[in-house]
């Protein structure tokens, strides 16, 4: 479970102030699939990242219990000097799981061949997102956070990402940020849009997907 009290969040760009977080009070319940949407700016990934706790609130405090993902498929992390099964492995250590197993996990999901042994720095960005959500589904979380993970790689990939991904919610929560309603639907039981600095939630899948469409319709307008 991750609750939110009172949690406010600005940004100032060029002058301009941004409120991506306006006392929001939320609840994101244990073993739920939750979608965040909204329209870019809204700030979808900056919530993400202070449910990571890699960000700050300017005010309020985020509770959680339980184990909770860095942001699913983050890449950003990596030694670019060390190979793909170095970084695996340092992971496997810092999160306390037994790296051959975690290592045999993300080779044969990754399906990088022998690049898995050659340095980061020479991977396609493509070679590293499905390294990034291979390490991140190979260890057990109580909640996943994903920012758009599945959008990466072919079409095969994409399927593939999704059934394990599935497999995953059937024991594990999730915040998933996603534009993909297709998504939403087959991966969600729970929608959250982001809109204004507050965030409204919806039990009915059609409804939250409706509600943010009309919010898209408005900010054209």
């Amino acid at each position: 479970m991750i609750e939110l009290r009172n949690v406010c969040k600005t940004f100032v760009l060029k002058g301009r102030k941004q409120v991506v977080a306006d006392n929001i009070n939320a609840v994101f319940p244990d073993r739920r699939a939750v979608a965040i949407l909204g329209r870019n700016g809204a700030g979808k990934s900056s919530l993400l990242k202070m449910l990571a706790g890699t960000m700050d609130t300017d005010s309020g405090e985020i509770l959680s219990t339980g184990h909770i993902s860095w942001p699913v498929g983050f890449a950003g992390s990596f030694h670019p000097d060390l190979s793909g099964l170095q970084n695996t492995r340092f992971i496997a250590r810092v999160y306390g799981v037994d790296t051959d197993e975690l290592a045999d996990f993300v080779a044969d999901f990754a399906e990088l061949g022998q690049h898995f042994n050659l340095p980061i720095r020479s991977y396609s960005s493509g070679m590293k997102s499905r390294l990034a959500f291979g390490v991140s589904m190979g260890i057990k979380f109580d909640t996943y956070l994903v920012d758009e993970v599945t959008a990466v790689g072919d079409a095969t990939f994409k399927r593939k990402s999704e059934a394990l991904f599935a497999k995953r919610m059937s024991e594990s929560g999730a915040i998933m940020v996603t534009h993909a309603m297709g998504q939403v639907r087959r991966l969600c039981d729970i929608v959250g849009v982001l809109h204004e600095g507050k965030l409204h939630f919806f039990d009915d899948i059609e409804e939250g997907i409706s509600f943010h469409e009309e919010m898209m319709e408005k900010g054209r307008s």
